[in-house]
């Protein structure tokens, strides 16, 4: 469906979506109560449009959203990529789990991944994640990545900050990459 490399880490299997991976990310869209930093829940019109446009990110871009998969019950847990649509700045790393993978440093070791292949693979980076403010569990996550603040701003008519992440390639970005295999 996608040109989507697959990734592995320790416990993780990153794919590009496949159609079983829709129901899983409707419902995740339709009835998370924790949506309020990515614009708040859709109906599943919304969510069969945004699964689409992901597949459709791959095809234009050459990268986009991975499906994250727990590798050993093949349950999907969220997405992890790179995003960079018509009013992004440049490409973001970015990341969400369902409601089943919180919790677990799923998108540590999925965002870890991402950004090696990134830079490894497609020569992008230092990547960025435009990220709300208030949203504290993904600040925390960038910064556990070594991402620093590098700008206020606002981002689709709300405040935002861009993170700035490291290269892929530095030590400390290394020894993640090691970390997780």
């Amino acid at each position: 469906m996608t040109p989507a490399p697959t990734l592995h880490t320790k416990r993780l299997t990153l794919r590009g979506p496949e159609k079983g991976d829709l129901a899983p990310f409707t419902d995740w869209l339709v009835n998370s109560d924790r949506l309020e930093h990515l614009g708040g829940n859709v109906d599943a019109n919304k969510a069969w449009g945004g699964m689409i446009s992901g597949i459709g990110h791959w095809q234009w871009h050459g990268y986009g959203f991975f499906t994250v998969v727990e590798t050993a019950t093949n349950t999907p847990m969220g997405r992890a990529g790179i995003l960079n649509h018509l009013q992004w700045p440049e490409p973001e790393l970015a990341y969400h789990l369902f409601d089943n993978g919180e919790g677990k440093g799923y998108a540590y070791e999925a965002a870890v991944a991402v950004r090696h292949w990134s830079g490894q693979a497609k020569g992008l980076g230092p990547l960025i994640s435009i990220i709300s403010p208030a949203n504290t569990r993904s600040i925390a996550l960038a910064e556990r990545l070594g991402a620093v603040p590098e700008k206020d701003t606002t981002h689709d008519g709300a405040p935002a900050i861009y993170y700035r992440h490291l290269a892929h390639n530095v030590p400390a970005a290394l020894a993640q990459w090691e970390a997780v295999q």
